[in-house]
């Protein structure tokens, strides 16, 4: 298990994950809001106030989102490891016992696992139980605030990229800029993401970029739909 001093720390991953999270979903819910107006309506002003406010709301909630996800699992963490404390105290010989068979279901045999459980209890026997049985570390629990503040941030620079498209291209190429500009940002977060999770760069690529494309023409569709109906 990774301490906290390590750049692959659980603190560190989450943080990651949540502003790649959140700057994919700023690109993609901002750009289909924008343009969904933008099927309707040709008016910059309007286009662009619909576009703040999906960003704001929009950071505000993955910022909510996230806080609320991590709080629940860190107390379920920390629910865990004061029953483990609790359990140590009560019943040492029965925890190592266990202990020693989490060392085994990973190959060790039973002579082996026996004496490794007896060595690291010595050490830190809450320390060791975390790491074998739930691959938890007390001192590198996920940080809500970090993931909250990481979504909030990400997702408002990932939005700004199809409002700055939409603000500074003229009219007849709005659309056409802001969904090559998208796409391209959803190819640098696709690869970003396949980088944290260590998944196939070129699968995580063609999956976003695909899915954000569909999004923008869905929501694009939809607006000028709506703009035919009313006219």
């Amino acid at each position: 298990m990774a301490n906290s001093d390590d750049p692959l720390s659980n603190t560190r991953l989450n943080w990651l994950r949540a502003a790649v999270l959140g700057a994919n979903d700023g690109i993609v819910s901002v750009a289909s809001i924008a343009l969904g107006v933008a099927g309707a309506t040709s008016h910059r002003g309007t286009i662009i106030t619909a576009g703040i406010a999906g960003l704001a709301a929009g950071a505000l909630s993955m910022a909510v989102g996230e806080y609320v996800s991590v709080s629940s699992q860190r107390d379920s963490e920390r629910s865990y490891i004061n029953q483990e404390k609790i359990r140590l105290k009560e019943d040492p010989e029965h925890e190592l016992a266990g202990l020693a068979r989490a060392y085994e279901s990973k190959g060790l045999s039973a002579q082996t696992a026996q004496l490794v459980a007896k060595e690291l209890s010595k050490d830190d026997a809450l320390k060791a139980h975390l790491e074998a049985e739930l691959n938890l570390d007390e001192e590198d629990l996920n940080n809500p605030w970090h993931a909250a503040i990481a979504s909030l941030l990400s997702f408002t620079v990932g939005g700004v990229i199809p409002l700055l498209a939409i603000l500074i291209v003229r009219q007849n190429l709005r659309v056409t800029i802001t969904f090559i500009a998208v796409l391209a940002a959803l190819s640098i977060t696709g690869y970003l993401s396949a980088v944290v999770g260590d998944a196939s760069r070129r699968r995580a690529v063609i999956r976003v970029v695909i899915g954000g494309a569909l999004a923008m023409a869905a929501t694009f569709a939809i607006g000028h739909l709506f703009k035919t109906t009313v006219g």
